[in-house]
């Protein structure tokens, strides 16, 4: 879909040798019927693919889901509902932070094999949690770095809701990476949020009881919850994308609480949402499996032809051609919001081209937001890359005693060791011992 990249090799990597080569006789295929002058390589050595990369694009979770689902299990047997890497602001069930060290450490690797191998690379972190891993990058390393995450297009719901034409739409949503807010919201040139809050007062009644029978059935739209209308009220702004799915406890406690404020089955997060989520992940990639077996039937008729909404490719088309566009990225904030340190990524709007990032003015966050979101979820970054990079049992320990669901020292003692003692954690155990 974007000729100005035709000559490009695409070299696709993956440790699934499976896995690697159902995308690359995909993409193969694909790119066959579309007639694009593309070339595609894959490889089971990661270094062999990023050598003399112009752009690296990571979307790997080190140990796939099951892994992480496996200490979940093991968090909850302890009294800890959703693992103990939920926290405040960061509820997302992939979104691995405290307990993330081989994330941590699998992007830390690609980071420093672009320094080895292709130091002018730009490198796209798309794989989560991407507000610590992009920070992490940033600091440890020399790599250029842009953390993507397509949370942003929640307010395309907002304006659909509201029968709003996107064609007459302004919008700017920052913060922190999951932790968006809408700081600009105009329609036609004036204020956008009169209409909401009218909506919200005539409407939203009629809206929630047919949501509610929708999220039976699909439990992942949550952008116009009541835990978004919650905490709009709450904060001054609406929470845009994966803020809805976060929050404090207050939203979070158990599975009824989740009922109340995410709809009939928790919501993306609960244990109902989040399976239906991962079911569906494997749908996706059996499909994608079952339209190559049919030889005879165009991949084009099955996967039409039309740009999606994510940014990686017209960023690097930006790049590479000096393409200049506005996108939604996560940098080094450099005084892009006030009350952030230099040294913290923000999620922001940016434009880019030919010679990279150019950070925007955007308007402040409300004190409130800053006091009773921003800096905790600062902190939580700050005490997950500590954990990374200086490792200690104490540090987990720290990161359990302040959670809610703590009842004793011996019960912290008890899920750490537990989830220490997994034989997938040998390396982590050494790590943090």
């Amino acid at each position: 879909m974007t000729p100005g990249l035709y000559g490009s090799t695409i070299s696709l990597m993956d440790i699934n040798k499976e896995r690697l080569n159902t995308i690359y006789d995909f993409a193969r295929r694909y790119a066959f019927e579309r007639k694009a002058n593309l070339k595609f390589e894959k490889n089971l050595d990661r270094k062999e693919a990023i050598k003399d990369a112009d752009f690296v694009i990571n979307m790997a979770m080190a140990g796939g889901h099951q892994y992480y689902e496996k200490m979940r299990e093991i968090s909850e047997k302890y009294g800890y509902y959703r693992g103990i890497n939920s926290t405040e602001w960061n509820m997302v069930s992939d979104y691995h932070t405290i307990w993330g060290y081989y994330q941590f450490k699998l992007a830390m690797d690609i980071a420093r094999d672009i320094e080895e191998l292709c130091p002018n690379a730009w490198l796209l972190e798309l794989a989560n949690p991407v507000f610590e891993l992009t920070t992490l990058i940033s600091r440890e390393t020399k790599v250029k770095v842009i953390g993507l995450c397509h949370g942003h297009l929640g307010y395309r719901e907002i304006i659909g809701i509201l029968n709003l034409n996107e064609k007459d739409i302004e919008v700017e949503s920052i913060g922190l990476n999951h932790v968006i807010w809408l700081t600009k919201f105009y329609y036609k040139g004036e204020n956008a949020y009169s209409i909401l809050d009218e909506w919200i007062e005539k409407d939203y009644k009629k809206y929630f009881k047919k949501w509610y029978e929708t999220s039976k059935i699909f439990p992942l739209d949550v952008q116009l919850s009541p835990a978004a209308i919650d905490m709009y009220k709450s904060y001054g702004l609406f929470p845009i994308g994966d803020t809805v799915r976060s929050g404090t406890w207050k939203y979070h406690w158990n599975f009824r609480t989740k009922k109340k404020w995410y709809g009939a089955s928790g919501g993306f997060d609960s244990e109902i949402g989040w399976k239906f989520y991962l079911d569906m992940e494997e749908r996706n990639m059996n499909r994608i499996k079952s339209a190559l077996e049919d030889t005879q039937k165009p991949l084009t008729n099955i996967f039409p032809s039309k740009r999606s909404d994510e940014s990686v490719i017209p960023i690097i088309d930006s790049i590479a051609n000096d393409k200049e566009g506005l996108y939604q990225v996560n940098v080094m904030n450099k005084g892009a919001i006030n009350g952030i340190r230099d040294d913290v990524v923000v999620e922001i709007p940016a434009l880019i081209n030919g010679k990279g990032v150019h950070r925007i003015e955007t308007k402040n966050l409300p004190k409130r937001i800053m006091n009773f979101v921003i800096y905790p979820r600062i902190q939580r970054m700050e005490w997950a890359i500590e954990a990374f990079l200086e490792g200690g049992k104490q540090l987990l320990f720290d990161w359990l005693i302040i959670d809610p669901r703590t009842k004793s020292n011996k019960q912290i003692e008890n899920v750490i060791n537990a989830i220490l003692s997994i034989p997938e954690n040998k390396e982590m155990e050494m790590h943090f011992r």
